[in-house]
Protein backbone atom coordinates (compact mmCIF):
# COMPACT_ATOMS: atom_id res chain seq x y z
CA UNK A 1 0.00 0.00 0.00
CA UNK A 2 3.02 2.47 0.86
CA UNK A 3 4.73 1.53 -2.75
CA UNK A 4 1.54 2.65 -4.45
CA UNK A 5 1.89 5.47 -2.25
CA UNK A 6 4.65 6.86 -3.24
CA UNK A 7 4.32 6.06 -6.84
CA UNK A 8 1.17 8.51 -6.91
CA UNK A 9 3.22 11.32 -4.79
CA UNK A 10 6.18 11.30 -7.44
CA UNK A 11 3.49 10.78 -10.57
CA UNK A 12 1.58 13.65 -9.30
CA UNK A 13 4.80 15.81 -8.58
CA UNK A 14 5.78 14.79 -11.95
CA UNK A 15 3.11 16.02 -13.91
CA UNK A 16 3.04 19.33 -11.46
CA UNK A 17 6.29 19.74 -12.35
CA UNK A 18 5.79 19.09 -16.52
CA UNK A 19 2.25 21.41 -16.48
CA UNK A 20 4.41 24.14 -14.75
CA UNK A 21 7.45 24.10 -17.27
CA UNK A 22 4.95 23.95 -20.41
CA UNK A 23 2.72 26.88 -19.23
CA UNK A 24 6.06 29.02 -18.24
CA UNK A 25 7.91 27.84 -21.81
CA UNK A 26 4.36 29.26 -23.39
CA UNK A 27 3.81 32.69 -21.48
CA UNK A 28 7.53 33.42 -21.86
CA UNK A 29 7.53 33.38 -25.79
CA UNK A 30 9.34 36.59 -27.30
CA UNK A 31 7.56 35.59 -30.83
CA UNK A 32 4.99 37.07 -31.81
CA UNK A 33 2.44 37.17 -34.45
CA UNK A 34 0.16 40.18 -35.72
CA UNK A 35 -2.26 41.14 -38.32
CA UNK A 36 -1.65 43.79 -40.35
CA UNK A 37 -4.92 45.90 -40.48
CA UNK A 38 -6.16 49.09 -41.46
CA UNK A 39 -5.65 50.49 -37.26
CA UNK A 40 -1.74 48.91 -36.50
CA UNK A 41 -0.46 49.63 -39.98
CA UNK A 42 2.00 52.41 -41.03
CA UNK A 43 4.12 53.14 -43.68
CA UNK A 44 7.96 52.62 -43.48
CA UNK A 45 10.30 53.50 -46.74
CA UNK A 46 7.59 52.56 -48.70
CA UNK A 47 6.68 49.41 -47.09
CA UNK A 48 3.84 48.09 -44.99
CA UNK A 49 4.91 48.48 -41.29
CA UNK A 50 3.74 47.08 -37.68
CA UNK A 51 2.82 50.70 -35.95
CA UNK A 52 5.23 51.12 -33.19
CA UNK A 53 3.05 51.67 -30.41
CA UNK A 54 1.82 48.13 -31.60
CA UNK A 55 5.24 46.41 -31.16
CA UNK A 56 6.22 48.70 -27.88
CA UNK A 57 3.39 47.98 -26.46
CA UNK A 58 3.60 43.69 -27.15
CA UNK A 59 7.38 43.97 -26.22
CA UNK A 60 6.70 45.36 -22.97
CA UNK A 61 3.82 42.57 -22.31
CA UNK A 62 5.46 40.30 -23.05
CA UNK A 63 9.10 41.18 -21.77
CA UNK A 64 8.40 39.90 -17.98
CA UNK A 65 5.09 37.82 -18.13
CA UNK A 66 6.24 36.07 -15.04
CA UNK A 67 8.31 36.94 -12.18
CA UNK A 68 11.02 34.26 -12.79
CA UNK A 69 11.10 35.42 -16.29
CA UNK A 70 12.72 38.66 -17.98
CA UNK A 71 12.64 41.61 -15.79
CA UNK A 72 10.43 44.33 -15.91
CA UNK A 73 10.35 47.34 -17.90
CA UNK A 74 8.56 49.94 -18.44
CA UNK A 75 7.73 53.25 -21.26
CA UNK A 76 8.94 50.78 -24.00
CA UNK A 77 9.19 52.77 -27.38
CA UNK A 78 10.39 51.71 -30.73
CA UNK A 79 11.99 54.81 -33.05
CA UNK A 80 9.96 53.53 -36.13
CA UNK A 81 7.42 50.78 -37.46
CA UNK A 82 8.75 47.74 -37.95
CA UNK A 83 8.81 46.85 -41.87
CA UNK A 84 7.07 43.66 -42.62
CA UNK A 85 10.04 42.15 -44.57
CA UNK A 86 11.00 39.30 -43.64
CA UNK A 87 14.75 39.99 -41.88
CA UNK A 88 14.30 43.86 -40.80
CA UNK A 89 15.41 44.49 -37.57
CA UNK A 90 14.97 47.79 -35.05
CA UNK A 91 15.87 47.93 -31.08
CA UNK A 92 12.80 49.58 -28.99
CA UNK A 93 13.92 50.99 -25.87
CA UNK A 94 12.51 50.96 -22.30
CA UNK A 95 13.42 51.74 -18.23
CA UNK A 96 14.36 48.85 -15.93
CA UNK A 97 13.25 49.00 -12.55
CA UNK A 98 16.57 50.93 -11.39
CA UNK A 99 15.78 53.54 -14.14
CA UNK A 100 18.44 52.38 -16.54
CA UNK A 101 17.86 52.28 -20.56
CA UNK A 102 17.21 49.11 -21.64
CA UNK A 103 17.45 47.85 -25.66
CA UNK A 104 15.26 45.79 -27.05
CA UNK A 105 16.68 44.06 -30.55
CA UNK A 106 13.55 43.28 -32.73
CA UNK A 107 13.43 41.51 -35.98
CA UNK A 108 11.01 40.29 -38.05
CA UNK A 109 10.92 36.04 -38.89
CA UNK A 110 7.91 36.26 -41.54
CA UNK A 111 6.26 38.62 -43.33
CA UNK A 112 2.79 38.64 -45.73
CA UNK A 113 -0.02 40.51 -46.93
CA UNK A 114 -2.12 40.50 -44.11
CA UNK A 115 0.23 39.65 -41.11
CA UNK A 116 4.10 39.69 -39.39
CA UNK A 117 5.37 37.16 -37.77
CA UNK A 118 8.57 38.93 -35.31
CA UNK A 119 10.52 38.43 -32.06
CA UNK A 120 12.10 40.24 -29.51
CA UNK A 121 15.49 39.77 -27.39
CA UNK A 122 15.57 39.71 -23.79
Amino acid sequence: MQRWFLVGVVGGATAVVAVGGLGTHLLAGTESNTGLGEYSTVTVDGHKALAPSIVATRTQNKYHPLPWIGEQVTGVTCPTGLKAVAGTTLTCTGKDSDGKTVSIPVRVIKAGAKSITWKFER
